[in-house]
């Protein structure tokens, strides 16, 4: 069966609504939240119409069937991520979350006075105040790999980087939220074991696009959003390797996170419960189950593949525009996501031109204030396609950039002319 995103979008009731401004909605700020598809919409109102309890422990029928659709989605994430266990499978809120999971729990553990965290300066700012809070907390220090001039890493700048450094830690992003950049988690993986350092990936900006196996990525940990990813927010995985999270304390401490508790102490108990302490997020864990389950069943290969021809259009077109440039590598090398600037025009007033247009941008630093500090910007705007954008979007995005690239430019002039003494 062919990719069809008008069949698509039949899935997600809030693509048939238009813009503030009466034109018709083309969502393209995919990158920081996507859209939810009908089923996992009425999954979640499912089990609070039908079926809602608390899980775990409850010994009637309502906490059971909560409980088997919880496990099911956890097992569901498991699938979806190609882990060898449910065990290694944790539920967040989110990236941010896990990865504050993993520097509380582990890096307190594990980290040290003087040891090297390293990170790239592509970091989402949830990829790098983490690490900041611990090593105010244990004296360890924070080092960044910088971009080439094509806003990619090479594999030899990075070997250097370890030879120099010795990082305890190597935690990245496998693909930019500002540049689309993907980075090649597996080789970066094997020369990060090959000096013994623990890998963290962030895989916030991978999981919705692209078919993911922890295994063979090899990474110690990997985090993702549900929200980024059809489903809803307020959820997110952590994975973990499984003889990593046993050798972990628990992060937070309450009711299910134990085996026992006594006046003079507790001992927690198994994973994955170790990690979920508290009532965990049961309706937006089953969402997320629904919504992974629904991006399988479409072909996360079939999703990529659209995603890089949206893309590739728009970047393309992009670059012929006098005036504009496109910050990040070319299509080839990058997911779909493409962030620009424009001469003279401030980020914000180019996303809210669009927005005029019905097209929803995102303008700012994203998050990623260290990448546009060495880039030299201080805010950029970017669109972010998904498998529910279509060519026809793609180009009336390109035609707004046009205008607006166009309106400002004139105004630019008559300025210019203005100012030329008589």
């Amino acid at each position: 069966m062919s990719f069809d995103p008008i069949e698509i979008r039949k899935d997600f009731p809030v693509l048939a609504r238009a813009a503030a401004s009466g034109e018709p909605l083309a969502f393209l700020d995919n990158a920081a939240s996507s859209q939810r598809p009908s089923q996992v919409i009425d999954a979640m109102s499912q089990c609070y119409r039908n079926y809602y309890a608390n899980v775990h422990r409850g010994i009637h029928t309502l906490s059971e069937e909560s409980t088997a659709a919880y496990e099911a989605a956890r097992e569901s994430t498991r699938r979806f991520l190609s882990a060898s266990s449910t065990r290694e499978i944790i539920f967040t809120a989110g990236t941010t979350a896990a990865i504050n999971l993993v520097a509380h729990s582990w890096g307190s553990e594990f980290i040290g006075q003087d040891d090297v965290i390293l990170l790239t300066i592509a970091e989402h700012h949830a990829n790098i105040v983490p690490w900041h809070q611990l090593a105010e907390r244990v004296g360890c220090r924070i080092e960044f790999v910088p971009l080439e001039d094509d806003f990619t890493i090479s594999d030899d700048v990075l070997r250097d980087k370890f030879q120099t450094l010795s990082p305890k830690l190597f935690s990245f992003v496998s693909s930019s939220n500002v540049l689309g950049t993907n980075f090649p988690v597996e080789r970066w993986t094997k020369i990060a074991k090959e000096f013994d350092a623990t890998v963290l990936v962030d895989a916030a900006q991978s999981a919705p696009h692209q078919a993911i196996d922890v295994t063979r990525w090899n990474a110690d940990f990997v985090v993702f959003s549900g929200h980024k990813a059809c489903g809803p927010s307020g959820i997110g995985v952590l994975y973990g390797r499984e003889s990593l999270l046993d050798a972990m304390p628990p992060f937070l401490g309450g009711g299910g996170m134990i085996d026992r508790v006594t006046t003079e102490g507790f001992t927690s108990t198994h994973l994955p419960e170790k990690f979920e302490a508290g009532t965990p997020p049961i309706v937006e864990a089953i969402g997320l189950g629904v919504a992974l389950d629904y991006l399988s069943d479409i072909g996360l290969d079939r999703i990529a593949e659209h995603e890089h021809k949206l893309c590739e259009a728009a970047d393309g077109a992009l670059r012929q525009i006098d005036g504009v440039e496109v910050i990040g590598p070319t299509p080839d090398k990058k997911s779909g996501i493409v962030s620009f600037s424009i001469d003279g025009v401030h980020a914000h007033d180019v996303a809210q031109w669009l927005d005029t247009r019905g097209i929803a941008v995102r303008a700012g630093h994203h998050c990623a204030m260290p990448l546009h500090e060495s880039l030299g910007k201080t805010a950029t705007t970017r669109a972010s396609f998904y498998l529910y954008n279509t060519a026809d979007e793609a180009e009336r995005f390109v035609t707004a950039v046009q205008e607006v690239q166009s309106k400002f430019a004139k105004r630019g002039r008559r300025r210019r002319r203005r100012e030329v003494p008589s």
